[in-house]
């Protein structure tokens, strides 16, 4: 398998920014729900893009939680990935999609090609895990604060990581 989708959703705002995502590159891209399939087909993958949001302060989402020791015995040595997060500027500031901030570092510390970091411009928050050099180090969406800009962030990234991630 080539590429590959993975996200967990508590709300169904994850996974419908998940549709979105595969919608926008274009592709039939095989997607996978954490809650349901487990963590086991990333290996499988050579290009993953993985999708989590943040809850409380700052913590994964539960199946993510719950998959978390699995996730951790990945090797993501030769494997490119790309990262989107969900999170409440607004509500949670200063640990604004912090899980996704979790998720990079992980994979990086396995040895990925992490892809797809953006700009915090247009973001309004005091802190993140999620920002590695000024920037987020994959997509964030804020669904609660700023819905209207998600269709077009949404399309902005998928352009960004379409050669590297098809």
């Amino acid at each position: 398998m080539s590429t590959a989708l993975f996200y967990a959703s508590s709300t169904g705002n994850t996974e419908d920014v998940a549709k979105r995502i595969v919608a926008s590159l274009g592709e039939d891209i095989k997607t996978y729900d954490i809650a349901n399939d487990g963590c086991d087909a990333i290996s499988n993958c050579e290009k993953i893009i993985l999708g989590v949001s943040t809850w409380g302060e700052g913590d994964l989402q539960d199946d993510w939680e719950d998959s978390w020791s699995d996730f951790c015995e990945i090797d993501f040595s030769g494997k490119t990935v790309a990262l989107f997060g969900l999170g409440d500027q607004e509500g949670y500031a200063e640990e604004f999609v912090d899980a996704l901030g979790t998720l990079y570092e992980q994979v990086q510390t396995a040895g990925a090609n992490v892809i797809g970091f953006t700009s915090t411009d247009g973001y309004d928050h005091d802190e993140s895990k999620a920002q590695v050099d000024g920037q987020f180090v994959g997509l964030v969406v804020d669904e609660d604060n700023q819905d209207d800009l998600t269709q077009e962030r949404i399309e902005a990234w998928t352009n960004s990581i379409k050669t590297s991630i098809l």
